[in-house]
């Protein structure tokens, strides 16, 4: 058995920032990492698959979850709600893994509180034109849902003081390899 404790890796991000992609540069990076999978109430995007991405739950079993106080953090977000699980969290850092958290700022905000030791990173777009240009690109949202991220980046964007670490997402590879000398380092 491993005598050492994983750790938490918080990493959040505006919306249409890059986070899943850097975050997925990272697990190829090293493979000691994990990256948590949170549960949602929207439904899955094209390709994504339910246990992988998301776990693609009701919203009345999100509030079941709630109601147990299964979850490490959860917030509702553009309509929908997501969260993260604690029992996988805390299982994966008892094997002494690092966990990749993928969580907005309402969410992180509960995991600093509830985990102070835990790893803060921010990852900001390089301008708000690349990020409106990376929203659009998805080509998933409704003019209106459109509008409605982009507001709440500029809002999130705010919250970036409170991340012990931000990194600028201009080049995947190169944002990944920050993050992973910050993991390595604390």
């Amino acid at each position: 058995m491993n005598d050492r404790k994983g750790c938490l890796a918080v990493i959040s991000a505006p919306s249409g920032t890059g986070k899943g992609t850097v975050i997925n540069r990272l697990l190829e990076l090293n493979p000691e990492f994990v990256f948590s999978v949170s549960a949602t109430t929207r439904a899955p995007r094209a390709g994504e698959t339910d246990g992988v991405e998301y776990y693609f739950i009701t919203k009345q079993r999100f509030r079941d979850m709630i109601d147990g106080g299964e979850f490490l953090e959860y917030a509702e977000y553009v309509g929908e709600f997501y969260g993260t699980p604690k029992k996988p969290i805390y299982d994966y850092m008892e094997a002494g893994r690092t966990v990749l958290l993928d969580i907005e700022v309402q969410g992180a905000k509960q995991v600093m509180q509830s985990q102070p030791d835990a790893i803060t990173i921010f990852i900001v777009p390089p301008d708000m034109a690349e990020l409106e240009n990376r929203l659009r690109g998805r080509g998933t949202d409704s003019e209106e849902k459109l509008s409605a991220r982009l507001r709440i980046a500029a809002c999130e964007l705010e919250e970036q003081i409170h991340y012990k670490h931000v990194v600028v997402n201009d080049k995947v590879s190169r944002a990944a390899d920050e993050i992973l000398s910050i993991i390595s380092n604390s």
